[in-house]
Order: structure tokens, then sequence, then C-alpha cells
């Protein structure tokens, strides 16, 4: 004769709750998938709608324009009565400052990084890599007025020559702005290399700082040139700095004490409102914007390569 189990109450409100919650988790697993893939054509979506503007604008701009004067002449003036259509003094402007800042902020921001992963203890580490990421927060508009009325006038004491505006003083506050994410990604991809490698190099009798520079920064110079690269775009991307403290003088000179205008510079002039839409000033504004994003592209292309190389090597 067969007895049936009797089934309480509580037994039956856990076996519900079971079948439920497998049910929940079921339902997540097959809508995750589906919410990231929705944000990840997002993102692509965003990227494509970029290109797109500038490119259909830019080509507005080409219809009125030689794209041989565009890239040889050496007069930028889009927006005089007897315009000049050449974007060589833009480019001569961003690339003085940006290599003013490369050269500030890449031996700064590398050796800080060495200290930090291989050097400072968790104390030190701790409480200095948040200073240098607060650093990285301030407003980009505080480093102008910073570079104009604090760093100017201490430079005009040891150049007297300088100008009130000038591409040095805008070039140095942005390799400042710039340390803190040097710093801080290259730490990380130091702090990553496993200490197995550090271990069997002091092993072998090496010193500290030949670990440091013949062993964990060739093993993490994928991470420490993608750092560069993004600190190096953004000081091409700057707009603030360089608006506030670099002037308007769009000249072809590679003279950091003369006014400079940088391409960023002169988007955000002439996006005020100074020009009417559909003239050809305004589609200028994209004109640059394209030369810029092909700029940064490149870099990017070029530091993906250098990468790739140093990761088949090590």
């Amino acid at each position: 004769m067969l007895v049936t189990k009797k089934i309480s109450p509580v037994q039956q409100a856990i076996a519900a709750n079971k079948k439920k919650k497998v049910s929940m988790d079921t339902i997540l697993e097959k809508l995750m998938p589906k919410l990231f893939l929705v944000c990840a054509l997002v993102a692509i979506f965003t990227t494509f709608g970029i290109v797109f503007t500038l490119l259909a604008e830019t080509v507005h701009f080409f219809e009125k324009v030689s794209i041989v004067e565009f890239l040889t002449s050496k007069e930028w003036h889009p927006t005089l009565s007897d315009p000049d259509y050449g974007i060589l003094p833009l480019i001569s402007g961003t690339l003085l400052t940006s290599l003013i800042a490369t050269i500030v902020a890449v031996p700064i921001g590398l050796t800080s990084a060495i200290y930090l992963s291989e050097y400072a203890s968790d104390k030190t580490r701790r409480t200095i890599k948040p200073i240098l990421e607060v650093l990285a927060g301030v407003p980009t508009i505080v480093y102008g007025f910073f570079a104009l009325t604090f760093v100017t006038p201490i430079l005009k004491e040891i150049i007297p020559t300088l100008g009130i505006y000038n591409a040095l003083s805008p070039g140095l506050v942005i390799g400042i702005m710039i340390i803190p994410m040097i710093t801080s990604l290259s730490e990380d991809a130091m702090s990553s290399v496993p200490n197995s490698l550090r271990e069997g190099a002091y092993g072998l009798g090496s010193t500290k700082l030949e670990v440091s520079l013949k062993v964990v920064l060739p093993a993490a110079m994928s991470g420490v040139i993608a750092s560069f690269v993004l600190g190096i775009s953004r000081a091409i991307g700057e707009t603030m700095i360089v608006s506030v403290a670099g002037g308007a003088n769009p000249i072809l000179s590679f003279d950091p004490t003369k006014a400079v205008q940088t391409m960023t510079a002169f988007i955000a002039q002439v996006s005020q409102g100074d020009v009417g839409y559909g003239s050809i000033g305004y589609y200028s504004i994209y004109a640059v914007g394209t030369t810029l994003f092909i700029f940064t592209l490149v870099m990017n292309v070029i530091a993906h390569f250098i990468s790739k190389r140093f990761k088949e090597e090590v």
C-alpha cells in the first residue's frame, strides 16, 4: 500500500520560492545579454553618427574651398571679408602646445608611476594616488586661468619677451593636467605585472632599479603606451586652457613665446555665434573638427600597432 507523504505549508512556500528564483535567474540570463548588446550598439551608432555628421558638413565646406588650399595655405582667416582657409597655422599651434605638454607630462608621469608601483609603501601609494586622481578632476577652465594669471607672470620674469598670450604657458599647464592620467594608468599597468617576474629577477641578483626598468617596465609597456596616447590625445583635444591662455592668433610658427590658436580653440571661438548658420565660416568648424578627428585616429592606430609589437616581443 502506497503512503503519500504530506508536505507542510512551510515546505510548499520554500519550494515555490526556489521555483520563482530559478525562473527569475533564467529570465535574467536571457535578458542581460540583450541589454549588453543594446549598450554596445548605442556606443557604435553614436560613433558612426559623429563621423557621419562631421563628414557630411565637411563636404559642404570643400564644395566651396579647395582642399589643396586647405592643406597648403599658411593663412587662416575664414571669417574675414577676404578669407583664407589654410589649416597649417591651427595644426602648428595644436602640435606646439601638445609637444610642450608631452615633454612635461611623459617623464614626470612615468617616473611617478615607477615610484608608486615599485618603491612606495602601501600607505604612501594609498595617500598619493587619490590626490593625483583628484587633481585630474579639476575643471580645465580653472587650469586656464591658472596658466594666465600665475604661470605666465612667472615665465615673463624668466623670458622678458614673452607675451601675455603664448604657447609655452598653456603647454606647461596642459602637461601638468595630464600627469595624473599618465601616472595612474601606467601604475595600474605596472602593478598588474606578476610578482614572479620580479622575484626571478631578484633571484638573479638584479637591483630594484634594474627590475623596475628592465623587467617591470617592458612587461607593462603595452599599458604604459596606452597611457601616453590617452594623455597626448587629451592634450591635443584640450580647449579651455589654450582658449584662455594661448590667445587667438593663427600663425604658422613654432615659437612658444608667441600667441597661437589651436584647432579646438578655433572651434570654441566660432561656436559662440560669431558666424551665421550655413556660411562658409560655419562649415569651417566641421572641416577643422574632421582634421582633429583624423589626428586622434592616426595616433590611436599607431599606438595600437606599437602595443601589439611590444606584446609579441614580451
